[in-house]
């Protein structure tokens, strides 16, 4: 009989989660997962990769407590078949691509060429596609630059906010992983070229990234709102003085009477508040939080009272 495919996972986050429960359902000896210690400062709203692989009795380091030479010398000690990063924080060096006699492959959030780079879901939605996916690709020192090896596309709906749209992605990288582990195992994997000048790199994003300019478009505002949505940092703007982080948008259809088209403001209508944008169109924002409260629509329009309200861009 045939010995297991052996493999050294590098892995965070849901997807890194689902990715190992992945590859153990395949009869993937995982020898060593390498994870990351939870940033204290960051809200921590995902799987712990660390606990799964605990559970399955799978020894488990941080990367932070290994240096380089470290590392390289405790994955080239177990001399595995495959190297698989999953949403893993960190570019691996070259020494330990090299280590692996079936290859090195990384899972990324987007459909290659395209969103190479950090943070792909949320840049896919502030970019109005709708679509995006889960790619699985031969790891090159270049970030997200080897050959596809499989993908899987799931829809960007208009309202979706980048959670949402992980959920998808999540499992679209255990599908995407699932169907190319028997061509992997056998050695005879499919590859698309990754033909980098047809796609798009993006880097990391900031909190202050997420600061509302309210002389751009309605959808541009509505894309950023969703895609920095809970438990992101959020989409951030003032009204009347009042720091405000805008949680859930709809575009508005109707015609807003009452108020100047051509000029950003809030304006409180009964129990909806609505925002004037840079093209003349209309936002209802359906969810927001002042001072840490959660507020709806329609107890944002009561703590704002009768308007119109000054909002302040960028």
């Amino acid at each position: 009989m045939a010995a297991r495919p052996k493999a050294v996972v590098f892995a965070y986050h849901n997807v890194g989660v689902r990715c190992l429960l992945t590859l153990l359902a395949r009869d993937i000896d995982v020898d060593l997962v390498v994870t990351h210690r939870d940033n204290p400062s960051e809200t921590i709203w995902f799987a712990s990769v660390h606990d799964t692989a605990s559970e399955h009795d799978i020894p488990t380091v941080f990367a932070e407590d290994l240096d380089a030479v470290a590392l390289q010398a405790k994955v080239a000690g177990l001399s595995p078949d495959f190297i698989f990063s999953f949403y893993f924080r960190n570019m691996l060096p070259a020494a330990i691509l090299s280590l692996p006699k079936k290859g090195a492959y990384n899972m990324h959030g987007s459909l290659l060429p395209k969103y190479r780079g950090r943070v792909p879901i949320n840049w896919a939605i502030i970019h109005g596609e709708s679509e995006t996916g889960a790619t699985l690709h031969e790891m090159a020192l270049k970030p997200d630059a080897g050959a596809i090896i499989a993908q899987t596309s799931v829809p960007i709906l208009p309202d979706d906010t980048a959670r949402e749209v992980f959920v998808k992605v999540t499992v679209a990288a255990e599908q995407t992983l699932w169907r190319a582990l028997p061509d992997l195992i056998d050695g005879h994997p499919f590859r698309i070229p990754n033909e980098l000048s047809k796609g798009s790199y993006f880097g990391g994003r900031k909190a202050d990234d997420g600061r509302i300019d309210w002389h751009a478009s309605a959808v541009a505002i509505h894309n950023l709102v969703r895609a920095v949505a809970p438990p992101y940092p959020g989409a951030t703007t003032i009204i009347d003085g009042l720091p405000i982080t805008i949680a859930r948008t709809r575009l508005s259809r109707e015609v807003v009477s009452g108020s100047r088209a051509d000029d950003p403001a809030i304006l409180v209508q009964g129990d909806r508040c609505l925002a004037c944008c840079g093209d003349g169109r209309w936002l209802e924002i359906l969810a927001a939080s002042i001072d840490g409260q959660q507020l709806d629509g329609a107890a944002l329009a009561a703590r704002l009272g009768d308007g119109p309200h000054l909002a302040e861009s960028v």
